[in-house]
């Protein structure tokens, strides 16, 4: 059996080399604050690729995505082993843009912080006196730069991002950063309504995209999952307050409260973290957890 080794890791992800595809692998580790923590999350990874996989089935009339496959036996041997049952995800191979997509439909967080300060949310006026966790007139396009594993990623506009894609891409800036803008508020507004629809409010997310060997864009990474976006449960949403989370807020929210951490959470904060990430699954999906 030929043995496999990822030539990249990210916080979460492993990704591997397949020849002509890439087999990326989403592991039961969890991070918070661009630091990744001690603990394993179990069947968070397998939870993150048949969400992501439910996702790009469900957009892919909006924009294309790298999605191949998620059964295992699709791939090489050497996934067939079982720490990679339902984590795994066969890709197309593309040139990611170095542009980290983020739609904002509510304003909470970081953006809240913002805004109390000076109406703004990176950048963008917004009307006054919003409240904490209410919904925005329209979604808004925030979006930042990648940062390395460690260090933050940065909010910029607009038009700054037009500026680093033309770097990378002379002549292509402007088309791309329009581009890579409206199919994230395209994408946010479908599958914001279909969440809603099923009791669970998308308050913001990211998207990551990338160019195939035509120059196309192509949706990649992952997608809507409690990893990169912040879920509510539409019962009982009221604006003026912070919101209980499926996502990892919850566990944001422990590290914040205990400072003293040493990036370590306590079982029962692991147990109530995956069991959130369970029930965000059933909720949008509409069946029990099970690995396709």
């Amino acid at each position: 059996m030929k043995e496999f080794k990822p030539f990249k890791e990210g916080k979460v992800r492993e990704i591997y080399d397949n020849g002509d595809s890439l087999i990326m692998v989403a592991t039961d580790r969890i991070s918070a604050f661009d630091h990744i923590l001690k603990n394993k999350i179990t069947e968070k990874g397998a939870i993150l690729t048949q969400m992501s996989r439910f996702w790009f089935d469900f957009t892919k009339d909006i924009v294309p995505n790298h999605m191949i496959s998620v059964d295992t036996a699709d791939m090489p041997e050497f996934f067939g082993q079982n720490q990679f049952y339902g984590s795994s995800m066969m890709c197309r191979k593309l040139k990611m843009l170095p542009i980290e997509c983020i739609v904002r439909g509510y304003i909470t967080g970081s953006g809240w912080e913002s805004y109390k300060k000076d109406g703004t949310v990176c950048g963008i006026r917004l009307p006054e006196g919003l409240a904490e966790s209410e919904k925005l007139p329209e979604p808004i396009y925030t979006p930042s730069t990648k940062a390395e594993i460690g260090l933050h990623d940065e909010n910029i506009s607009y038009e700054k991002s037009v500026e680093v894609l033309e770097k990378s891409y002379p002549g292509k800036g402007e088309q791309y950063a329009s581009q890579i803008r409206d199919c994230t508020i395209a994408l946010y507004k479908k599958c914001a309504e279909y969440a809603l629809r099923r009791g669970i409010i998308i308050a913001d997310t990211k998207f990551e995209f990338g160019l195939d060997d035509n120059g196309a864009i192509v949706l990649g990474d992952e997608m809507l999952t409690p990893d990169s976006s912040r879920f509510w449960p539409s019962e009982g949403y009221e604006a003026g307050k912070p919101q209980p989370s499926f996502d990892k807020q919850f566990v944001r929210d422990w590290l914040k409260a205990n400072p003293d951490n040493d990036l370590l959470l306590p079982e029962d904060v692991v147990i109530k973290t995956v069991d959130k990430y369970k029930e965000a699954y059933e909720m949008l999906v509409g069946e029990p957890f099970a690995v396709k």
